[in-house]
């Protein structure tokens, strides 16, 4: 995946829309230690090859926020999606950053935390 992070838009994790289509790229057990619920996970390690259930989840015109742990890998894959016609934004910080903000977890665990 050969993209331009620099060139993706960003947004706080605290402007994300709560109903938003959230794309997270973490690993699995990444996920599993804390995840935004109604999330969609595709580890980046994995998106090229399942980039499908993304566009079957997309709705046209519809924005996709990328997340990851801190922001580096959404940010390369929003990037991606963007030179594919998608409206991608990166969230800046990400499931630190979203956690730090109060927005809500859900994870194999009670409490969950992003590790």
């Amino acid at each position: 995946m050969n993209a331009f992070p620099g060139q993706v838009p960003q947004i706080d994790a605290a402007s994300v829309p709560s109903d938003a289509l959230l794309l997270d790229v973490r690993e699995d057990d990444e996920w599993a230690a804390g995840h935004a619920e109604g999330a969609l996970h595709i580890p980046m390690s994995d998106f090229v090859g399942r980039q499908g259930e993304l566009t079957e989840r997309l709705g046209e015109g519809e924005r996709v926020y990328v997340v990851c742990r801190v922001g580096g890998r959404s940010a390369q894959v929003a990037a991606y999606l963007a030179q594919q016609g998608i409206d991608a934004v990166n969230v800046d910080g990400g499931m630190l950053a979203w956690e730090s903000a109060g927005r809500p977890l859900v994870g194999d665990a009670d409490p969950a935390f992003v590790r």
